[in-house]
């Protein structure tokens, strides 16, 4: 493979169509079983190369730069397997709101990861990769399989599913953010096993989608929170067959089997300050 100089790509974001937590692991995590489909919803990440360190720049202020964030901890890991001994400069322009539950930061990482790969000209093994972008965090496997998928485990597991179901889905994203950490507090999940082996779903029908939709964080956030349910009621009001929280939060989506109706819809829900409202298709 050639390396390049500078490689850019687009880091989509996640919906979760349902979204089950468990018991608590001995190592804090918690066992997941989730449905993810990523959208039309993107960040620009952009790799390249420097003499040496690893910088982290945003077009966005507060989006921390360090060894905190999310694409600094690929660029050390990816740097560290491949034996490279020059450094690297990442660039995100974001799209994908923070604190929202779509998984921005997660796939800024894994599109990190995967620039670096072009950049160097040394590609690991898809399972090499998913090994690396475990490491990072728990949604980055998924960004580098990139297709509908169940994961289970701590959201490292992952079976790409049968998705035969175009959607369209507006996103509404409140004016606060929620943390994912104290999401998982407010659970308060107790120490226990991954849940009974089940069938991998098949999503082939709208059928099948409707009887998914669910997340088990709406009830952490329903009493501090009530914004969150207020908009997904919202959502159905204004025609969404399904809607739900994503992720940890906040961002409520709405599915919509039409673009027109998801128009109509953020018109409906273009009330209430500081929300931001996003409008995209399943990839």
């Amino acid at each position: 493979m050639t390396a390049s100089a500078v490689v850019s790509l687009l880091a989509p974001a996640k919906l979760n169509i349902s979204l089950r937590v468990y018991g608590k692991r001995p190592d804090g995590y918690h066992h997941l079983r989730s449905v993810m489909v990523p959208v039309t919803l993107y960040d620009e990440v952009t790799v390249e190369r420097l003499p040496a360190g690893i910088e982290v720049v945003s077009d966005v202020a507060g989006i921390p730069t360090g060894e905190e964030n999310s694409c600094y901890r690929a660029a050390v890991r990816f740097l560290d397997w491949a034996g490279e001994e020059g450094g690297v400069r990442v660039r995100i322009r974001k799209r994908i709101p923070a604190e929202s539950g779509l998984g921005g930061g997660s796939s800024d990482a894994a599109a990190t990861l995967k620039g670096l790969a072009v950049l160097t000209g040394k590609a690991p093994s898809p399972s090499t990769l998913r090994e690396m972008a475990a490491g990072i965090g728990a949604d980055v496997p998924f960004f580098t399989l990139g297709v509908p998928a169940l994961a289970e485990g701590i959201g490292d597991r992952l079976t790409p599913v049968d998705w035969n179901v175009p959607f369209f889905a507006l996103i509404v994203k409140p004016s606060f953010g929620l943390p994912t950490s104290e999401g998982y507090a407010r659970l308060g999940r107790e120490p226990g096993g991954p849940p009974e082996e089940a069938a991998v779903p098949s999503f082939r029908g709208w059928e099948d989608v409707l009887s998914a939709v669910g997340n088990d964080f709406e009830v952490s956030w329903e009493s501090e929170h009530p914004e969150i349910g207020a908009i997904r009621e919202e959502l159905l009001a204004a025609g969404a067959r399904a809607a739900a929280l994503t992720g940890s939060g906040s961002a409520v989506y709405g599915l919509f089997s039409r673009w027109g109706d998801a128009c109509r819809a953020g018109d409906e829900l273009a009330k209430g300050e500081g929300r931001r409202r996003f409008i995209v298709r399943n990839i």
